[in-house]
Protein backbone atom coordinates (compact mmCIF):
# COMPACT_ATOMS: atom_id res chain seq x y z
CA UNK A 1 0.00 0.00 0.00
CA UNK A 2 3.03 2.30 0.87
CA UNK A 3 4.57 1.42 -2.38
CA UNK A 4 1.53 2.80 -4.36
CA UNK A 5 0.60 5.83 -2.38
CA UNK A 6 4.40 7.12 -3.39
CA UNK A 7 3.66 7.09 -7.07
CA UNK A 8 -0.18 7.52 -6.61
CA UNK A 9 -0.62 11.67 -6.84
CA UNK A 10 -3.68 13.94 -7.09
CA UNK A 11 -3.20 17.80 -8.85
CA UNK A 12 -6.30 20.68 -8.18
CA UNK A 13 -6.12 23.35 -10.99
CA UNK A 14 -8.15 26.11 -10.06
CA UNK A 15 -9.65 27.76 -12.74
CA UNK A 16 -9.25 31.54 -11.89
CA UNK A 17 -10.88 34.25 -14.68
CA UNK A 18 -12.38 32.11 -17.12
CA UNK A 19 -15.58 30.14 -17.73
CA UNK A 20 -14.99 26.24 -17.50
CA UNK A 21 -16.86 26.04 -20.19
CA UNK A 22 -14.15 27.83 -22.60
CA UNK A 23 -11.96 25.30 -21.53
CA UNK A 24 -13.67 22.06 -21.36
CA UNK A 25 -15.78 23.05 -24.68
CA UNK A 26 -19.53 22.16 -25.16
CA UNK A 27 -20.26 18.94 -23.60
CA UNK A 28 -16.83 19.01 -22.29
CA UNK A 29 -15.43 17.69 -25.52
CA UNK A 30 -12.04 18.61 -25.04
CA UNK A 31 -12.17 17.33 -21.58
CA UNK A 32 -13.12 13.75 -23.16
CA UNK A 33 -10.20 14.02 -25.35
CA UNK A 34 -7.57 14.64 -22.34
CA UNK A 35 -9.02 11.47 -20.84
CA UNK A 36 -8.92 9.24 -23.63
CA UNK A 37 -5.06 10.16 -23.79
CA UNK A 38 -4.57 9.83 -19.79
CA UNK A 39 -4.04 6.92 -18.08
CA UNK A 40 -5.84 8.40 -14.69
CA UNK A 41 -8.07 10.46 -13.61
CA UNK A 42 -9.77 13.59 -14.49
CA UNK A 43 -12.56 15.17 -12.95
CA UNK A 44 -14.08 18.27 -13.71
CA UNK A 45 -16.12 19.59 -10.40
CA UNK A 46 -17.03 23.91 -10.05
CA UNK A 47 -14.02 25.60 -11.47
CA UNK A 48 -12.13 23.23 -10.54
CA UNK A 49 -10.26 20.36 -12.54
CA UNK A 50 -8.80 17.19 -10.64
CA UNK A 51 -6.49 14.84 -11.68
CA UNK A 52 -4.91 11.62 -10.55
CA UNK A 53 -2.97 9.07 -11.59
CA UNK A 54 0.92 8.32 -11.18
CA UNK A 55 3.31 11.17 -10.69
CA UNK A 56 5.15 11.46 -13.80
CA UNK A 57 1.31 11.02 -15.92
CA UNK A 58 0.09 13.77 -13.71
CA UNK A 59 2.91 16.32 -14.15
CA UNK A 60 2.44 15.92 -17.87
CA UNK A 61 -1.73 16.71 -17.64
CA UNK A 62 -0.95 19.24 -15.37
CA UNK A 63 1.58 21.31 -18.07
CA UNK A 64 -1.63 20.31 -20.78
CA UNK A 65 -3.99 21.76 -18.84
CA UNK A 66 -2.01 25.04 -18.00
CA UNK A 67 -1.34 25.01 -21.72
CA UNK A 68 -4.82 25.18 -22.48
CA UNK A 69 -5.87 28.14 -19.63
CA UNK A 70 -2.59 30.25 -20.45
CA UNK A 71 -4.79 29.89 -24.22
CA UNK A 72 -8.07 30.31 -23.16
CA UNK A 73 -7.25 33.97 -21.05
CA UNK A 74 -4.95 34.91 -24.49
CA UNK A 75 -7.95 34.68 -26.78
CA UNK A 76 -11.11 33.39 -25.05
CA UNK A 77 -11.44 30.12 -26.11
CA UNK A 78 -9.81 26.48 -27.01
CA UNK A 79 -10.76 24.10 -29.60
CA UNK A 80 -10.65 20.03 -29.92
CA UNK A 81 -7.78 21.03 -32.52
CA UNK A 82 -5.79 22.66 -30.12
CA UNK A 83 -6.38 19.65 -27.26
CA UNK A 84 -4.83 17.43 -29.98
CA UNK A 85 -2.11 20.14 -30.89
CA UNK A 86 -1.32 20.09 -27.36
CA UNK A 87 -1.85 16.27 -26.84
CA UNK A 88 0.71 15.76 -29.73
CA UNK A 89 3.62 18.08 -28.28
CA UNK A 90 2.76 16.99 -24.36
CA UNK A 91 2.07 13.39 -24.21
CA UNK A 92 4.35 11.50 -26.15
CA UNK A 93 5.90 8.14 -25.12
CA UNK A 94 8.26 8.84 -22.45
CA UNK A 95 11.75 8.71 -22.61
CA UNK A 96 14.52 6.89 -20.76
CA UNK A 97 15.29 8.00 -17.23
CA UNK A 98 18.82 9.32 -18.17
CA UNK A 99 17.38 12.00 -20.69
CA UNK A 100 14.43 13.49 -17.91
CA UNK A 101 15.88 16.91 -17.58
CA UNK A 102 14.52 18.19 -13.86
CA UNK A 103 14.65 22.03 -13.30
CA UNK A 104 12.97 23.66 -10.59
CA UNK A 105 9.90 24.72 -12.87
CA UNK A 106 9.19 21.87 -15.24
CA UNK A 107 10.49 18.60 -16.03
CA UNK A 108 11.85 18.22 -19.76
CA UNK A 109 11.47 15.22 -22.33
CA UNK A 110 13.36 14.72 -25.98
CA UNK A 111 9.61 14.11 -27.93
CA UNK A 112 11.33 12.29 -31.08
CA UNK A 113 14.14 10.24 -32.08
CA UNK A 114 15.88 12.95 -33.16
CA UNK A 115 16.00 14.59 -29.77
CA UNK A 116 16.29 11.46 -27.95
CA UNK A 117 20.14 11.33 -29.98
CA UNK A 118 20.63 14.92 -29.36
CA UNK A 119 21.25 14.97 -25.51
CA UNK A 120 22.74 11.85 -25.61
CA UNK A 121 25.06 13.44 -27.77
CA UNK A 122 25.81 16.23 -25.71
CA UNK A 123 25.85 14.07 -23.02
CA UNK A 124 29.09 12.09 -24.67
CA UNK A 125 30.29 14.58 -26.65
CA UNK A 126 32.76 17.60 -26.19
CA UNK A 127 30.90 19.93 -28.65
CA UNK A 128 27.55 19.44 -30.89
CA UNK A 129 26.33 20.84 -34.17
CA UNK A 130 22.75 20.69 -34.13
CA UNK A 131 21.53 22.01 -37.98
CA UNK A 132 17.84 22.46 -38.81
CA UNK A 133 14.52 23.71 -39.16
CA UNK A 134 12.35 25.99 -36.56
CA UNK A 135 10.57 24.44 -34.30
CA UNK A 136 12.67 21.58 -33.90
CA UNK A 137 13.67 22.01 -30.23
CA UNK A 138 17.59 23.00 -31.12
CA UNK A 139 17.70 26.17 -28.61
CA UNK A 140 15.45 24.85 -25.96
CA UNK A 141 16.67 21.50 -25.12
CA UNK A 142 20.37 22.93 -25.05
CA UNK A 143 19.54 25.56 -22.76
CA UNK A 144 17.70 22.85 -20.47
CA UNK A 145 20.88 20.80 -20.67
CA UNK A 146 22.97 23.97 -19.98
CA UNK A 147 20.72 24.19 -16.90
CA UNK A 148 20.90 20.83 -15.76
CA UNK A 149 24.53 20.82 -16.15
CA UNK A 150 24.89 23.93 -13.81
CA UNK A 151 22.49 22.73 -11.31
CA UNK A 152 24.11 19.46 -10.31
CA UNK A 153 27.61 21.36 -10.63
CA UNK A 154 29.33 19.83 -13.36
CA UNK A 155 29.96 23.41 -14.72
CA UNK A 156 30.37 26.46 -13.14
CA UNK A 157 29.02 28.42 -15.40
CA UNK A 158 26.67 29.11 -18.73
CA UNK A 159 27.50 31.30 -21.69
CA UNK A 160 24.61 31.67 -24.18
CA UNK A 161 25.45 33.64 -27.23
CA UNK A 162 24.00 34.87 -30.72
CA UNK A 163 25.44 36.58 -33.76
CA UNK A 164 23.85 40.25 -33.75
CA UNK A 165 22.96 40.28 -37.59
CA UNK A 166 20.29 42.45 -38.97
CA UNK A 167 17.87 40.12 -40.72
CA UNK A 168 15.57 42.95 -42.80
CA UNK A 169 16.36 45.58 -39.81
CA UNK A 170 18.55 48.39 -38.84
CA UNK A 171 20.52 48.26 -35.71
CA UNK A 172 21.20 52.08 -35.67
CA UNK A 173 17.53 52.98 -35.84
CA UNK A 174 16.21 50.67 -32.72
CA UNK A 175 15.84 52.92 -29.96
CA UNK A 176 18.14 52.98 -26.63
CA UNK A 177 21.74 52.30 -26.01
CA UNK A 178 23.59 48.70 -27.71
CA UNK A 179 22.68 46.64 -25.06
CA UNK A 180 19.24 47.58 -25.15
CA UNK A 181 19.65 47.50 -28.95
CA UNK A 182 21.21 43.83 -29.27
CA UNK A 183 18.72 42.60 -26.37
CA UNK A 184 15.62 41.44 -28.74
CA UNK A 185 18.23 39.06 -30.45
CA UNK A 186 18.84 37.33 -26.82
CA UNK A 187 15.24 37.06 -26.41
CA UNK A 188 14.63 33.31 -27.33
CA UNK A 189 17.21 32.58 -24.56
CA UNK A 190 16.06 34.47 -22.04
CA UNK A 191 12.49 33.26 -22.91
CA UNK A 192 13.93 29.89 -22.36
CA UNK A 193 15.34 30.44 -18.94
CA UNK A 194 12.34 31.85 -17.63
CA UNK A 195 10.71 28.72 -18.32
CA UNK A 196 12.65 26.51 -15.81
CA UNK A 197 13.88 28.60 -13.57
CA UNK A 198 11.97 31.11 -11.24
CA UNK A 199 12.08 34.83 -12.20
CA UNK A 200 14.41 35.79 -8.84
CA UNK A 201 16.76 32.96 -10.17
CA UNK A 202 17.38 33.78 -13.84
CA UNK A 203 17.97 37.61 -12.75
CA UNK A 204 20.14 36.67 -9.46
CA UNK A 205 22.48 34.20 -11.55
CA UNK A 206 22.69 36.46 -14.36
CA UNK A 207 23.61 39.59 -11.83
CA UNK A 208 26.35 37.19 -10.41
CA UNK A 209 27.45 36.43 -14.15
CA UNK A 210 26.97 32.98 -13.55
CA UNK A 211 24.83 33.49 -15.98
CA UNK A 212 25.93 35.08 -18.92
CA UNK A 213 23.83 36.50 -22.18
CA UNK A 214 25.79 38.07 -24.38
CA UNK A 215 26.04 38.62 -28.00
CA UNK A 216 28.86 36.57 -29.87
CA UNK A 217 31.26 39.90 -30.10
CA UNK A 218 31.61 39.77 -26.53
CA UNK A 219 33.49 36.35 -26.55
CA UNK A 220 36.44 37.92 -28.14
CA UNK A 221 39.82 37.43 -26.46
CA UNK A 222 38.16 35.14 -23.83
CA UNK A 223 39.26 31.35 -22.31
CA UNK A 224 36.18 29.72 -21.23
CA UNK A 225 36.64 27.08 -18.62
CA UNK A 226 34.16 24.51 -16.38
CA UNK A 227 31.56 26.37 -18.37
CA UNK A 228 28.08 25.41 -20.75
CA UNK A 229 28.25 27.56 -23.40
CA UNK A 230 25.69 27.81 -26.15
CA UNK A 231 26.31 29.49 -29.82
CA UNK A 232 22.39 29.93 -31.57
CA UNK A 233 21.49 31.26 -34.58
CA UNK A 234 25.08 29.87 -35.75
CA UNK A 235 23.84 30.12 -39.40
CA UNK A 236 24.32 34.17 -39.27
CA UNK A 237 28.37 33.90 -38.04
CA UNK A 238 30.72 33.93 -40.62
CA UNK A 239 33.62 31.54 -41.02
CA UNK A 240 36.21 34.05 -38.53
CA UNK A 241 33.81 34.26 -36.01
CA UNK A 242 33.28 30.76 -35.79
CA UNK A 243 36.66 29.97 -35.60
CA UNK A 244 37.07 32.61 -33.07
CA UNK A 245 33.99 31.12 -30.78
CA UNK A 246 35.51 27.48 -30.97
CA UNK A 247 39.02 28.32 -29.80
CA UNK A 248 37.36 29.85 -26.42
CA UNK A 249 36.61 26.59 -25.66
CA UNK A 250 38.95 25.94 -21.84
CA UNK A 251 38.93 22.78 -20.31
CA UNK A 252 36.30 20.95 -18.90
CA UNK A 253 33.96 23.15 -21.24
CA UNK A 254 30.68 22.10 -22.92
CA UNK A 255 29.59 23.23 -26.25
CA UNK A 256 26.25 22.99 -28.49
CA UNK A 257 26.53 25.12 -31.85
CA UNK A 258 23.07 25.25 -32.88
CA UNK A 259 21.40 26.69 -36.33
CA UNK A 260 19.17 26.62 -40.14
CA UNK A 261 21.45 26.46 -42.71
CA UNK A 262 18.29 27.53 -44.92
CA UNK A 263 17.75 30.65 -42.88
CA UNK A 264 21.30 32.55 -43.25
CA UNK A 265 20.81 36.11 -43.06
CA UNK A 266 24.34 36.87 -44.05
CA UNK A 267 25.35 38.90 -46.98
CA UNK A 268 25.65 36.96 -50.01
CA UNK A 269 29.59 37.80 -50.39
CA UNK A 270 29.89 36.20 -46.81
CA UNK A 271 30.03 32.27 -46.30
CA UNK A 272 28.13 30.82 -42.97
CA UNK A 273 30.53 29.12 -40.38
CA UNK A 274 27.87 26.95 -39.69
CA UNK A 275 28.08 25.80 -43.22
CA UNK A 276 31.42 25.54 -43.36
CA UNK A 277 32.05 23.39 -40.32
CA UNK A 278 29.99 20.43 -41.98
CA UNK A 279 33.40 19.98 -43.85
CA UNK A 280 35.94 21.31 -41.50
CA UNK A 281 35.12 19.51 -38.23
CA UNK A 282 33.55 16.54 -39.62
CA UNK A 283 36.03 13.92 -38.81
CA UNK A 284 37.37 15.12 -35.57
CA UNK A 285 36.28 13.32 -32.28
CA UNK A 286 34.80 14.58 -29.83
CA UNK A 287 32.27 16.91 -32.32
CA UNK A 288 28.87 15.73 -33.68
CA UNK A 289 26.49 16.41 -35.53
CA UNK A 290 22.62 16.26 -35.55
CA UNK A 291 20.59 17.02 -37.90
CA UNK A 292 17.00 17.68 -37.35
CA UNK A 293 13.93 17.23 -40.27
CA UNK A 294 10.46 18.71 -40.24
CA UNK A 295 9.71 15.35 -38.91
CA UNK A 296 11.40 17.09 -35.30
CA UNK A 297 9.15 20.37 -35.19
CA UNK A 298 7.26 20.22 -32.19
CA UNK A 299 5.55 23.41 -32.44
CA UNK A 300 2.29 23.69 -33.76
CA UNK A 301 1.27 21.61 -36.56
CA UNK A 302 0.96 24.30 -38.41
CA UNK A 303 4.67 24.88 -38.78
CA UNK A 304 5.58 21.95 -39.74
CA UNK A 305 3.21 22.55 -42.62
CA UNK A 306 4.93 26.18 -43.36
CA UNK A 307 8.36 24.46 -43.09
CA UNK A 308 7.63 21.68 -45.15
CA UNK A 309 6.13 24.27 -47.95
CA UNK A 310 9.15 26.47 -47.98
CA UNK A 311 11.36 23.67 -48.47
CA UNK A 312 9.28 22.01 -51.62
CA UNK A 313 9.66 25.88 -53.53
CA UNK A 314 13.29 25.85 -52.93
CA UNK A 315 13.82 22.39 -54.28
CA UNK A 316 11.76 23.39 -57.23
CA UNK A 317 13.56 26.72 -57.39
CA UNK A 318 17.20 24.72 -57.25
CA UNK A 319 16.12 22.63 -60.30
CA UNK A 320 14.81 25.92 -61.76
CA UNK A 321 18.42 26.56 -61.36
CA UNK A 322 20.14 23.14 -62.76
CA UNK A 323 17.99 23.10 -65.83
CA UNK A 324 18.87 26.28 -66.88
CA UNK A 325 22.42 25.81 -66.65
CA UNK A 326 22.35 22.48 -68.37
CA UNK A 327 24.24 23.76 -71.54
CA UNK A 328 22.52 24.38 -75.03
CA UNK A 329 24.31 21.75 -76.87
CA UNK A 330 22.84 19.07 -74.66
CA UNK A 331 19.56 20.12 -75.43
CA UNK A 332 20.15 20.38 -79.45
CA UNK A 333 22.08 17.18 -79.56
CA UNK A 334 21.72 14.62 -82.11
Amino acid sequence: MSGKSKEYVERRIVLEDIEVVRLTGVGERNIHLLRQSFPGKIIVRGNQVLISGKEEDVQRMEEVIETLVRRVKRRGYVLEDDVQEILGTSTAQKPPKSLEIVTPRRRIYPRSPNQEEYLRAIIENHVVVAIGPAGTGKTYLAVAMAVKYLLEKRVEKIVLTRPAVEAGESLGFLPGDFQEKINPYLTPLYDALYSMLHPDQVRRLIETRVIEVAPLAYMRGRTLQDAFLILDEAQNTRSVQMKMFLTRIGPRTKVVITGDITQIDLPKEDSSGLVDIQSILKNIPGIRFIYFTTEDVVRHELVRKIVEAYERKERAQLQKEQREKVPETEHTAG
